[in-house]
């Protein structure tokens, strides 16, 4: 089972940037893919962006060209980057890692940490 630990988050204006961090322990990293999720007040938690093992990213179109997901399999570590901020990306993001065992999906999740984008 893997511990996810989330940092970086906290009050932006608008069109600046942010980077958040997961850290990972208790698991071999590299067997997971790793995603960002963001979750507002009434509405369901949404996909920002994952990245495989290998390195393949996969975004959200709200956020395509303004994020960029890593990771950095010998720190144990995803970021995301997040540029050119907009109030509509106030949200709690969520660190997610996740894998297969033959049919069977695991999730693990991290606390979460606050963004919010205000002038």
């Amino acid at each position: 089972q893997v511990q996810l630990v989330e940092s970086g988050g906290g009050l932006v204006q608008p069109g600046g940037s942010l980077r958040l961090s997961c850290a990972a322990s208790g698991s071999t990293f590299s067997i997971y893919v790793m995603g960002w999720y963001r979750q507002t007040p009434g509405k369901q938690r949404e996909l920002v962006a994952t990245i495989t093992s290998g390195g393949r990213t996969n975004y959200a179109d709200s956020v395509k060209g303004r994020f960029t997901i890593s990771r950095d399999n010998a720190k144990d570590t995803v970021y995301l980057q997040m540029n050119s901020l907009k109030p509509e990306d106030t949200a709690v993001y969520y660190c997610n890692a996740n894998r297969w065992e033959l049919t069977r999906r695991y999730d693990y999740w991290g606390q979460g940490t606050q963004v919010t984008v205000s002038s």
